[in-house]
């Protein structure tokens, strides 16, 4: 980010539209009430800057019956944001199915705490996947693609596009109207859910430019780092000027990467009404048994994204995906009963398949209960041709720890198998 003021950069000699994202605004100036909280942080007399977390390590993690630690340089220690509870179900769903690569990362919707940050390699040296930055963003790049169209072509969850073809990919002649071939049509919502690339791809060719998709990649946090406690990759994202290829790239082939903990992120900006909030994992540093410092600062703006009435709109095609789209049987039985009941959760899939590395990328991002979130969800599973679970399946038995503890009873809570 060094020397760089704008938020979009021209690769022109590429053809593509690179996103960047400041640090603390986004593309809509921010309200007075967000401003007030943003500025809010350090006012307070009791509150402290945190120290440097310097040697902290989210892979070697000390789960204690009420709290979650992790060890600092200097003989300090952290105590961590983590729900026991809920860190231990994702854990133990990783292991149990020996998934070969795998991130959990969740956030509390409000105030960007994290409940959740689990990481998970099979074999090889272990790496914290919830930082990096590798994954192809797949069919999540969706709900940027979403917010755009409302945003910035005026469309809503049900504006409706015909179409044919584009079940697994786009080939140029699908994204041209024939009203003899365009046998199907969507709304925008159920084109979110049911995932359906050619739609996004004609909507996006028809009613955005390569730069508002950036700029909307940019509002989201593509381009950059998050501000956290530990380093993590910048997601990638370029947007191909050509016709063909930025209908693809809109859709989430391929141009894009992002991280689980962007997952979250990203999730947590539409549950909270398109205000994006640092998310934090340190609760308090201690040194030889004495608190050092804790944590009491307000939860941090680092920008409004989209506005509240977009985010309103992407919510209810985020519903789509679990109620009837590509999640719909990760969070239902063969009778079509949910395995959450009376839990509501709004979410976006995405599965890629890397042939050359026989990598196969499923995603989950979403939040709950979707008429008044709370936490907000991230999951990536990278498995091998063979596997025994994907993200959605992980996704829902990370939301059923956590419903779980809130109240609602495994009796409540029906048992699924992936």
């Amino acid at each position: 980010m060094r020397g760089l003021r704008r938020w979009i950069g021209v690769g022109a000699a590429l053809g593509v539209i690179v996103a960047l994202v400041p640090v603390v605004r986004g593309s809509i100036a921010i309200d007075a009430p967000l401003r007030k909280l943003s500025n809010a942080v350090g006012a307070s007399p009791k509150s402290k800057e945190p120290p440097k977390l310097e040697g902290l390590d989210l892979l070697r993690l000390d789960l204690r019956p009420q709290r979650v630690m992790a060890p600092l340089k200097d003989g300090q220690v952290a105590e961590l944001t983590l729900d026991p509870v809920v860190q231990r179900a994702a854990r133990a769903q990783m292991q149990k199915y020996r998934v070969p690569e795998s991130g959990v990362v969740v956030m509390d919707v409000r105030t960007g705490k994290l409940l959740a940050y689990a990481s998970h390699v099979n074999q090889g040296e272990a790496f914290d996947v919830n930082v990096r930055a590798e994954a192809p963003a797949a069919s999540v790049f969706k709900v940027i693609t979403g917010a755009a169209l409302v945003e910035r072509a005026g469309m809503t969850s049900e504006s409706e596009q015909c179409y044919h073809g584009g079940k697994s990919r786009i080939l140029p002649d699908e994204l041209v109207d024939d009203p003899r071939r365009d046998k199907w049509c969507a709304t925008l919502g159920i084109a979110m859910g049911r995932s359906l690339n050619v739609v996004f791809g004609r909507m996006a060719q028809k009613h955005l430019t390569p730069e508002d998709v950036a700029q909307m990649g940019g509002a989201f946090g593509f381009g950059a780092p998050l501000p956290f406690a530990v380093p993590n990759e910048a997601p990638k994202i370029e947007i191909p000027q050509e016709a063909l290829e930025f209908a693809r790239a809109s859709a989430g082939f391929w141009h894009t990467t992002m991280s689980p903990l962007l997952g979250a992120s990203i999730a947590q900006t539409v549950a909270n009404g398109g205000v994006t909030l640092e998310p934090r994992v340190v609760a308090a540093v201690s040194r030889g048994g004495e608190e050092v410092w804790r944590e009491e600062r307000e939860p941090r703006v680092l920008r409004r994204a989209i506005k509240p009435e977009t985010a309103a709109q992407v919510s209810r095609m985020m519903r789509e995906t679990v109620a009837n789209g590509s999640a719909f049987k990760s969070f239902h039985d063969a009778k079509g009963k949910p395995y959450l009941p009376g839990v509501v959760v709004a979410g976006k899939t995405g599965t890629l398949t890397d042939y050359k590395l026989n990598r196969f990328y499923t995603w989950f991002v979403g939040f709950a209960p979707a008429d008044a979130p709370e936490i907000a969800i991230s999951t990536l599973v990278v498995n091998t041709p063979e596997w025994q679970i994907k993200a959605p399946q992980l996704a829902r038995e990370v939301l059923r720890a956590y419903f779980e503890k809130k109240g609602l009873t495994s009796q409540r809570l029906a048992t699924a198998e992936p």
